[in-house]
């Protein structure tokens, strides 16, 4: 049996909580590989905005 690290399960669930404010229960009923999908969209949303957000030194 090979068990899932839990350095990276509290990472992906402090990820996805930061971003959706989902509750401890409600990231822990996630399969791993839902959980993970809800990482690599948030990522994804992440990247688009930051690409399209001017930066500081556009400000200036």
């Amino acid at each position: 049996m090979i068990l899932y690290p839990v350095d990276q399960l509290y990472e992906e669930m402090a990820f996805i909580a930061f971003h959706f404010h989902w509750s401890r229960d409600e990231l822990m009923a996630l399969e791993h590989g839902e959980r993970r999908r809800w990482c690599e969209e948030i990522s994804s949303i992440n990247r688009r905005f930051n690409d399209r957000a001017p930066s500081l030194l556009d400000v200036v």
